[in-house]
């Protein structure tokens, strides 16, 4: 990435050398964190983007587990949404319109007739600001203009990141807004806990703490039909290989070819709790998602350009890596009988999600 890893010392945040130029000549620049106990991540301020996250295996070797471009420029464009920071509304809305106190309002329509994670100019394809940093935190914020892609209001969003003392990786999201809204954002990651240039993670175990999901049409778009898991390639409650089930005869992975599926978390009280874990037998690399929100949109790569460069000049393969995105339920500002990812006037907001690291 053209940073001079020789500024970076174990427990100090270090700002690099500038990285290079946005879409619209502002500088981007890459920060590096630690928590002087193993973990260390990269960040930069377009996108509010996870760059790296070095994590520790059984044996103390650390290596960089999310995927992510070998230079800026693909960046721009980051299709994949590789480490980025998706809002203001992340997923899908279907038909790319809703409404919203007698309004209707229309967003672009960029996955076919619905809109996809706000559309082609949403958040992390801007550059933000640095808002704070410290040793072992940074944060990031984001100010969007009433009717901004489409969105009433005149919003501000804050996306702060820290490595505590005990491995996890705490990522608060805080917003503001001047009018009813929606504020739905998340951090779209995909991890491979072999390392980010490891292969396919077809071999890693995952245990979703969830007994239905949130069916989708072949287009992606929920209706508000939920569906159990029992009996079905959609049963995470006991941990299994990720690629055991994933060419199964059923219509949820033919639509998508592959997971890409919102799964409704138990016990949604507005707490903090464990709701996932993803696990390496090989290496040992363990990590735990808890979060306060609803659902978690589990998401095998399916779309992964194996022609793009990613870290290093490899090729990431389809499905070399995953997202476990906190969310509330795609589309649900259009179904009544699901929670909507509302912000009110002059209320402010906050939702946290953390990625624990441990070993076994």
């Amino acid at each position: 990435m053209g940073v001079d890893e020789s500024k970076f010392e174990e427990g100090k945040m270090t700002e690099s050398e500038i990285w290079g130029r946005g879409p619209h000549g502002e500088e981007v620049r890459i920060w590096t964190i630690s928590n002087g106990k193993g973990l260390r991540a990269k960040f930069m301020n377009l996108g509010a983007v996870l760059l790296e996250l070095d994590v520790p295996d059984r044996r103390g070797e650390t290596a960089d587990i999310v995927l992510g471009y070998r230079d800026l420029e693909s960046y721009f464009r980051n299709f994949a949404c590789f480490g980025a920071t998706v809002g203001p509304n992340a997923n899908r809305i279907g038909q790319a319109a809703f409404e919203l106190e007698g309004r209707r309002y229309q967003l672009e329509a960029n996955d076919g007739v619905n809109n996809l994670h706000s559309g082609s100019d949403s958040f992390h394809h801007r550059v933000w600001q640095l808002a704070e940093a410290g040793e072992n935190s940074i944060s990031f914020a984001i100010t969007s203009p009433h009717m901004d892609l489409g969105f009433p209001g005149n919003l501000t969003l804050t996306v702060s990141y820290q490595l505590s003392e005990d491995n996890r990786l705490i990522i608060d999201y805080e917003g503001i807004c001047d009018r009813t809204s929606l504020f739905n954002p998340t951090n779209h990651s995909y991890f491979n806990l072999a390392g980010h240039n490891s292969g396919q993670v077809f071999d890693q175990l995952l245990q979703i703490s969830s007994d239905s999901f949130t069916y989708a049409d072949a287009a992606s778009i929920p209706d508000g039909q939920i569906r159990s898991v029992e009996d079905s390639p959609m049963d995470f409650r006991v941990p299994k290989p990720i690629g055991r089930d994933l060419k199964a005869d059923y219509d949820q992975l033919k639509y998508a070819g592959g997971y890409d599926h919102n799964w409704i978390l138990r016990d949604c009280n507005g707490q903090v709790r464990p709701v996932a874990t993803l696990l390496d037998p090989v290496s040992g690399r363990r990590m735990t998602v808890s979060s306060d929100l609803p659902g978690i949109q589990f998401y095998t790569g399916n779309y992964i350009d194996e022609s793009e460069i990613g870290k290093g000049g490899c090729h990431y393969p389809r499905q070399g890596g995953v997202c476990l995105e906190t969310q509330y339920f795609p589309n649900a500002i259009n179904v009544e009988s699901f929670t909507s990812p509302l912000i009110y006037a002059g209320q402010p907001v906050h939702s946290r999600t953390v990625f624990a690291f441990s070993v076994i």
